[in-house]
């Protein structure tokens, strides 16, 4: 008796995950936390609307979901003022992110990246096989000019670029970025991830030109909009590769339920605007904790706030350990210098409240 024939490519992977998620984390403990403030979610929650439509589609269910998520499409094209055709709606931007690396790197192709920077792409590239080449981090900000230098340098196929950036929650304009784009060589297909753009300043998103076939932008709804564990994501580019996707994505990946409640989040912006400053307000008070603590917060254009523990990242390890111990679920940036900091998601009044109960007992003890 034999077991399966796995790929050469498969037996060479790590049996691993970009992230360890905080049920994990809480099993491992044999208690819950009392603070989620690790994972980026949008703890404010989606618009009532979405979680009515949520509980609508509850009598359908047994059906599959639309594969064309028509009118979640429409929709999304009516609100950003371009057709159907450029847009292409997926399992949050981590489900496109795969296809979009299935479709477009095969084994030994170069796919340029900053170190330390969103790891699940890298899991796709390297799944695919795909040979990752890292820059880094520029003042705690994703350098797009030397990125778009190394990839002319290795003939990359992707560059991604995350704009604002995970894990540090720092910004450029989009005026940087379309000006950058004459750098970029042909046959390089600029992967710009804008799920935060919702919280960033105006100016943040840059004004392309939907057709320009040197860049595909990916939005979710997991952030600003809530809804995380419904897995709704969107990305828009050139009609050309939009259409590409029809080819090797799974076309019934996206349920009923979630294309419904979506749907509804799309079309309440006021609560939107709501959501956007209780995390401006969430910010703020992050910042301040971090200050009366001794520590200083980094500028965010996020729903997180990266917090200086102003050593290395042993210590800032020490602090994270500290925090989750007393059931203050947080993360931090895995790569040196970045990995200096903690990072905090936004939460409640209350959330942040055992934060800052909590983070001056941890440093007390670490001295």
């Amino acid at each position: 008796m034999t077991g399966p024939r796995y790929t050469a490519l498969a037996q060479t992977l790590p049996a691993t995950v970009p992230f360890v998620g905080p049920e994990a984390q809480e099993r491992a403990q044999g208690e819950g936390f009392r603070a989620r403030l690790g994972a980026n979610e949008n703890i404010f929650g989606p618009s009532p609307r979405a979680i009515a439509a949520l509980k609508g589609a509850s009598d359908g269910i047994w059906m599959y979901g639309d594969p064309e998520s028509h009118d979640l499409r429409q929709a999304l094209a009516s609100h950003h003022g371009i057709a159907p055709p450029n847009l292409v709606v997926g399992e949050g931007i981590d489900g496109l992110l795969c296809y979009l690396v299935r479709l477009v790197v095969e084994q030994g192709d170069a796919v340029v990246t900053s170190e330390g920077a969103y790891p699940t792409f890298n899991y796709h590239v390297a799944g695919f096989g795909g040979v990752l080449h890292k820059v880094p981090y520029t003042d705690d900000h994703e350098d797009l000019p030397a990125l778009i230098a190394r990839a002319a340098e290795v003939d990359a196929k992707l560059v991604y670029f995350a704009n604002p950036d995970n894990p540090m929650g720092t910004w450029v304009s989009g005026d940087s970025i379309k000006a950058a784009l004459d750098a970029l060589p042909d046959g390089t297909l600029l992967v710009l991830d804008e799920a935060y753009v919702e919280f960033a300043p105006e100016g943040t998103a840059p004004d392309l030109d939907i057709e320009d076939p040197r860049v595909i932008r990916m939005r979710t709804f997991s952030k600003a909009y809530g809804m995380a564990g419904a897995r709704v994501g969107y990305a828009m580019g050139a009609t050309d590769l939009i259409r590409n996707f029809e080819k090797i994505r799974n076309h019934f990946g996206m349920n009923r339920a979630a294309q419904a409640a979506a749907l509804e989040a799309l079309n309440d912006q006021a609560w939107l605007d709501t959501t956007c400053r209780n995390v401006a307000e969430s910010r703020e008070t992050i910042a301040r904790i971090a200050t009366d603590n001794g520590l200083s917060a980094l500028p965010s254009a996020t729903n997180f706030v990266a917090i200086d523990c102003g050593r290395d990242g042993a210590y800032a390890k020490a602090v994270l350990d500290g925090l989750v111990a007393r059931g203050v679920f947080v993360r931090m940036p895995f790569v040196a210098p970045q990995n200096r900091c903690i990072r905090v998601s936004c939460g409640r009044p209350e959330d942040l409240a055992i934060l800052a109960q909590e983070l001056p007992k941890v440093l007390a003890e670490l001295g």
